[in-house]
């Protein structure tokens, strides 16, 4: 075996590499030649076909379950083998015990014929330990080659849900990879550009024109390579970009003179993959979205002055994208994050809009500057809010309504979201009391009555109450000397001369109705902050 690998080569953990730090009981009985091949995994599985669940590169484990009574003919264990070898599979690994004290005869055989890489593992070393050392010789050195391709996921996440996401998923790509992009469209015309500052701005469009034929008229996964002696083009590679029929919708061409590390290369297949993702979104994809978007984008008032059959048609499109039926009530959802408005430093919003479009069951689902807004036919249940409360966020859980109603709906579930941001509890339309005060809720409504009744409030209770009192069974009757008089059992002059104190007190005209209004409403959340108050209709003062 080759000696022990330098921590530079880690990224590239073989087969030889990863023996090369097991116990030195393992012994191989056959060897495949795929020492040097790149091992992805080590898996346990004692299924006769694990094929289906198998990533290329695989260590596969086994106790030799597969091979007991009929399974251990020569025809079963040939067909075994061939099927790992299919799924190219790195090695095969066969504990001992508990079910053989010894590697079966016809699984070596079937390994030599088939060239698949045979090791046995003594019974003194359990499975787990192998998976256990993979595990950290991927972590030890490795550790900071995944922090960076997790970084740079996240920004190319970002990159997504920019206003022009494929400059951007460009810009992205040349930042951590030292090469210019090109991004051309089905018809051969360039979309976007992008080029390492200083660095090479790519070739002559006419000189990829060879290579544009061979991409766009190709079939299947390839990749096309060619080069030119400009600055920066040594190496050409051209990825097409498929739909999910294999049409071709576009390529992706990249130019470097330097091979690319096998990070960087990751980086690369990441942008391939996510630039089909926008394209196949663009041209094809779900429907029905894009077609309701469009119609309300450019017809707005076909909602009110559209025929009967025009409304149904957008009433079916909106329940494709909900999930549900036309009839269906609808319900708008805003949530805010009530810690941290803005988005987390580093989070990835994609990861969040699907989490929201997973959650509400609807790919009616927009990310805005207080959080996320969300059109869903599901009721949101009390459990599902307090999953999603637990994440650190509140919702406004809109009223339900029909397509037609969703504006106003969508107004009525924002005039409540500054009372959620300020009392950091969720609300639900319909279960609010729909005045000022049940508006502004407790916390704004206690802020409002400590403000502009500070100066009595700041009065020892024998002095304070009455004047409250006062004060609240005169507006309650409208400014009425006589009628407050009756309500409260005082004498007119005595209600004036303490509404006169009053006045002074709050340094206001109390014959402006706006100041009567406001004086109203903050006695309604006096209670709180001074404890009982007599109310107008209880004793008189």
């Amino acid at each position: 075996m080759s000696p022990e690998p330098t921590p530079s080569r880690l990224s590239f953990v073989t087969l030889e590499q990863f023996l090369n730090q097991l116990p030195p009981e393992l012994e191989i009985l056959h060897d495949g030649g795929s020492g040097a091949e790149l091992l992805r995994w080590v898996e346990p599985s004692e299924l006769d076909d694990p094929t289906p669940y198998l990533p290329e590169g695989e260590f596969l484990l086994t106790s030799g379950l597969p091979f007991l009574g009929d399974g251990g003919s020569a025809r079963h264990v040939d067909a075994y083998v061939k099927r790992l070898v299919g799924a190219k599979v790195a090695a095969l690994g066969f504990g001992i015990k508990p079910y053989f004290d010894t590697v079966p005869s016809e699984l070596l055989t079937a390994c030599r014929r088939h060239k698949l890489t045979l090791i046995e593992i003594p019974e003194s070393i359990p499975f787990a330990a192998i998976g256990l050392q993979f595990s950290q010789l991927l972590e030890s050195d490795n550790a900071k080659v995944f922090r960076q391709l997790a970084d740079t996921n996240r920004q190319l996440m970002r990159a997504v849900l920019s206003p022009r996401p494929e400059h951007e998923l460009l810009a992205a790509l040349v930042q951590k990879a030292p090469v210019w992009a090109l991004l051309v469209g089905a018809d051969g015309r360039v979309r976007a550009r992008a080029h390492a500052a200083g660095g090479s701005t790519g070739v002559e469009h006419s000189l990829l024109e060879p290579m544009l034929e061979r991409l766009l008229s190709g079939s299947g996964p390839r990749v096309e390579v060619d080069g030119f002696e400009q600055p920066g083009s040594a190496m050409v590679f051209g990825h097409p970009l498929r739909s999910t029929k294999d049409a071709n919708l576009g390529a992706l061409i990249l130019g470097s003179d330097v091979a690319l590390a096998p990070a960087q290369n990751s980086v690369v297949q990441s942008v391939v993959g996510l630039l089909e993702l926008l394209v196949r979104q663009r041209t094809s994809g779900s429907l029905a979205p894009s077609q309701l978007a469009t119609a309300l984008l450019l017809h707005p008032e076909s909602l009110s002055t559209g025929s009967t059959r025009h409304v149904n048609g957008l009433k079916d499109l909106l329940a494709q994208s909900l999930s549900s039926t036309r009839s269906a009530p609808l319900r708008v959802v805003q949530g805010i994050k009530v810690d941290s408005p803005e988005w987390p430093a580093g989070d990835s919003p994609v990861r969040e809009l699907l989490q929201w479009r997973r959650l509400f069951d609807s790919k009616l689902v927009e990310i805005t500057d207080y959080g996320f807004a969300a059109i869903t036919r599901l009721k949101v249940e009390d459990s599902l809010l307090a999953d999603i409360e637990k994440l650190g966020w509140r919702l406004v859980i809109g009223d339900p309504t029909e397509l037609t109603g969703l504006a106003a709906a969508y107004q009525r579930a924002t005039s409540l979201r500054s009372r959620v941001q300020s009392s950091g509890k969720s609300a639900r339309v319909d279960e609010v009391t729909w005045s000022v005060t049940g508006l502004l809720g407790r916390e704004a409504g206690s802020m409002l009555a400590a403000r502009l009744l500070e100066p009595v409030l700041a009065l020892d209770a024998e002095r304070r109450d009455p004047l409250l009192a006062v004060l609240r069974g005169w507006l309650s009757e409208n400014g009425s000397w006589d009628a407050s008089a009756k309500l409260l059992g005082l004498h007119r002059n005595s209600v004036r001369r303490q509404i006169g104190v009053l006045a002074e007190l709050l340094d206001t005209d109390l014959s402006q109705a706006q100041v009567r209004a406001e004086l109203w409403i903050a006695l309604q959340y006096t209670d709180g902050l001074v404890g009982g108050l007599p109310r107008p209709d209880g004793p008189g003062v």
